[in-house]
């Protein structure tokens, strides 16, 4: 299962309906945590998902609002008596902020500090580029290898049935057939996590081709020299990096508190997202992976969403 756990939605400040930041992110068989802020414990047993599911931490940055709520997670963690190693993946240059958030908490899980302070991969899969804000911030692009998608009127065609298939799959090659000729390519899925930062590269970096690009949207196209002061995207600018990256899901979040309503910013971040769904996030939302475009689909369909 794939699914986006949206926990909090708030900038700084929070609100009677959004809580600070936190987003949990279930692929497979990993629980990746980002930016968890104050109150995510809590909102985690509002959306239904166990603290024991959680085995990467992922911070951008050491601003109180991306990883206040830390303390609470980890010692939730130790009194659930969590055995599986929990990897926290923060800036380097935020070591002396998340080594005080760790002294703080119970003491009792297997937690490994993965600093990082360039871009690259940093675990199998998921790697970093570096933003544009006020301290040392990073964004994280997950994405799944590439690989193949069967075509069914072909496996029956080479005479291909019930474990011979598996076999297939696993091998390459069975008899005379090779994989390749039941097959076409398919790409792996990617999820990008753009946080707080102005308009950089490293956005549109992490955001190119991703099935599910989650981003910041702190300010209206209207207040643009607000964002432009305190390094943030405006909605415009976050359906900008969608359009131009080529995303197909927008997820916009981190609302400043000025805006009780976010129909204006989903509005404005859709007008220039090219062929991105844009979607504003609202606490406890859960948001499904697009379907893998070509799975198991007939000749005539695999070019469609299925």
């Amino acid at each position: 299962m794939r699914e986006l756990v949206v926990l909090g939605t708030a900038s700084q400040v929070p609100t009677r309906a959004r809580n600070h930041n936190g987003y949990l992110l279930l692929w497979d068989g990993e629980g990746i945590l980002f930016d968890p802020g104050e109150g995510t414990q809590r909102q985690m047993i509002h959306a239904g998902v166990a603290a024991t599911k959680v085995t990467r931490i992922c911070l951008t940055h050491v601003h109180g609002d991306h990883c206040y709520g830390l303390p609470g997670v980890l010692s939730r963690l130790a009194l659930d008596r969590v055995e599986h190693p929990v990897h926290l993946h923060y800036p380097a240059s935020g070591e002396e902020v998340v080594r005080a958030l760790v002294a703080v908490s119970t003491p009792g899980i297997d937690l490994r500090l993965v600093p990082h302070g360039a871009a690259g991969e940093i675990a199998p899969g998921l790697a970093v580029e570096p933003l544009r804000h006020r301290i040392g911030t990073f964004g994280y692009r997950l994405a799944e290898p590439d690989g193949r998608t069967i075509v069914r009127e072909r496996l029956a065609a080479a005479g291909i049935r019930g474990p011979d298939v598996a076999r297939l799959q696993r091998e390459g090659r069975l008899g005379g057939v090779r994989i390749e000729d039941v097959s076409v390519p398919r790409r792996g899925q990617r999820f990008a996590f753009v946080m707080d930062t102005a308009p950089c590269e490293g956005a549109v970096a992490l955001a190119e081709g991703a099935d599910l690009l989650v981003t910041e949207c702190t300010f209206s196209d209207d207040d643009a020299a607000l964002a432009d002061q305190y390094l943030h995207l405006t909605a415009g600018q976050a359906g900008s990096i969608a359009g131009a990256a080529g995303a197909r899901n927008l997820v916009l979040t981190h609302f400043s508190s000025r805006y009780p309503e976010t129909a204006q910013l989903e509005g404005q971040a859709r007008r220039r997202a090219g062929n991105a769904v844009v979607r504003a996030a609202a606490d406890l939302d859960r948001i499904g992976f697009p379907r893998r475009r070509g799975a198991w689909m007939g000749e005539g369909d695999r070019d469609g969403d299925g």
